[in-house]
């Protein structure tokens, strides 16, 4: 399932760094652990976006000007999804970097149907490799339309697929199909334009701090429509539960995608439909420019 939890914004103009998911992603492991289901300390089968609403870029970040601005959550588990939202209700007011925040409510995404071939982008950038500690590999580039780019998203996939302990040994073996094809018309031109389609970001991970190279660029994946349900809930890539990797259906028609979910805080004033705000390819391009 994948919910976007909408927030009301306190304090517009207030700005967050281009890089935010550390940010976004310390907040949520706090609230996992302030909640105390020791079940869900660990538990890694999740995926969320960046901080989506109206932008300005300045030299200090991203300022937001929206009254309202979304957070996309995604997991195939809804008792996760569940009692990790209850702890953001239970939280009225939210600190984000310089943002101030409510949650107000959610939707639910109606889920798609998904075929053995999928144009996606990426809502959040896609990590390939994972560092080591005082280890410089995980800001190696890798160029986007090499087989090495998408064995190691294969291998990533294949093996937390496989820890899941959702699929038997007979549809492990069965899921060999697989390859990225990156849309190179749209990296060639980032490329002319001497834009970046691929960047340095911070992950902590046990309190000690990689730096890894993110990528966000649209892509055409092939493989089993189960692990293109896989990775479209659980996210690409590597640290996918730290918001790397996030996927989106490109060119999917945003009108009835949801539907209202059942969290939402008690007295809200229906938003205004101008005000509203969601993920979307062109927003994505905004800090590569």
């Amino acid at each position: 399932m994948r919910i976007r939890l909408i927030f009301s914004l306190k304090n517009k103009g207030a700005y967050l760094p281009f890089h935010h998911q550390y940010i976004l992603a310390q907040f949520l492991k706090g609230l996992i652990v302030k909640g105390g289901r020791e079940e869900f300390f660990n538990y890694n089968y999740f995926n969320f976006s960046g901080l989506k609403g109206q932008t300005k870029v300045s030299r200090s970040g991203l300022h937001y000007y929206s009254s309202l601005v979304t957070l996309v959550l995604s997991s195939p588990n809804e008792e996760f999804m569940d009692y990790l939202l209850e702890q953001v209700f239970d939280t009225p007011k939210i600190e984000l970097g310089n943002l101030i925040l409510t949650p107000e409510y959610t939707e639910q995404e109606i889920e798609p149907t998904l075929e053995t071939s999928n144009k996606f982008v990426c809502i959040s950038p896609l990590v390939l490799l994972t560092p080591s500690f005082n280890d410089e590999s995980g800001k190696r580039f890798i160029n986007p339309d090499t087989d090495e780019f998408s064995d190691l998203l294969y291998e990533s996939t294949l093996t937390r697929m496989e820890r899941s302990g959702w699929y038997s040994q007979e549809q492990m073996e069965s899921f060999y199909k697989f390859q990225v094809v990156p849309d190179m018309n749209y990296v060639n031109k980032l490329r002319e334009q001497q834009k970046k389609f691929a960047r340095i970001y911070s992950v902590y991970d046990m309190d000690v701090k990689y730096e890894v190279r993110g990528y966000t660029l649209p892509f055409t994946l092939y493989a089993a429509p189960e692990v293109q349900d896989f990775v479209f809930k659980c996210g690409l890539g590597a640290f996918t539960h730290k918001g790397f990797g996030m996927l989106d259906l490109a060119n999917h028609a945003t009108v009835q995608r949801t539907e209202t979910y059942k969290f939402k805080r008690e007295g809200f004033i229906p938003y205004k439909a101008q005000e509203r705000t969601r993920p979307s390819e062109s927003e994505e391009k905004t800090e590569e420019n």
